[in-house]
């Protein structure tokens, strides 16, 4: 008997698991482990192509975007948007102050754009999932706010590491934290 032949005997295991038809059966630990590892490779290659897909959007409306029409960081915050699957309306105006105004958007809340979805204010570079969430969720406020144009921000590009905080803004007009980044 060759080497090669004995080294494959010596790996087949007897399994203490039944064969469909209720016999038992050997089973080759080569067999087994390529078998593992087919199924790693499938679920990992679903995985992969779910993500290219995106994920679906929490709700079927569009963002609507209200932004300056020279706004290069807004048109990337609203492709972020679009690649986390969300549909979105553009509406170019020359002044978007009267806009925050108009939707509650409080002092030293501003940003450079403001959206509306599902009845929700959203302010600045504000994280796709975080949208999501408020969406699924439904909290009692009239949305979130990323105030300024922080360099780590979605749509912003940056490769720095700036650190900024997603606010909530409450009917009352006080914005509280709701996330760090």
């Amino acid at each position: 008997m060759s080497k090669n032949m004995n080294k494959n005997r010596k790996s087949r295991i007897k399994s203490e698991h039944l064969a469909a038809s209720g016999t038992p059966r050997l089973v080759d630990r080569r067999g087994a482990l390529s078998a593992f590892g087919g199924t790693i490779i499938v679920a990992a290659g679903l995985y992969a192509v779910s993500g290219l897909m995106g994920p679906k959007p929490a709700v079927a409306e569009k963002v609507v975007v209200f932004k300056d029409p020279t706004c290069e960081c807004c048109g990337r915050w609203i492709n972020h948007m679009r690649r986390e699957g969300f549909e979105v309306a553009v509406r170019n105006v020359e002044d978007v102050g009267p806009v925050k105004t108009r939707l509650g958007v409080p002092d030293g809340m501003a940003s450079c754009h403001t959206a509306t979805v599902g009845g929700y204010v959203f302010e600045g570079h504000i994280p796709a999932m975080d949208i999501r969430d408020i969406l699924a969720e439904r909290p009692d406020i009239i949305g979130l706010a990323v105030p300024g144009m922080p360099m780590s921000a979605p749509g912003m590009d940056s490769l720095d590491d700036e650190p900024f905080t997603v606010y909530s803004i409450a009917a009352t007009g006080i914005a509280t934290p709701y996330a760090a980044y």
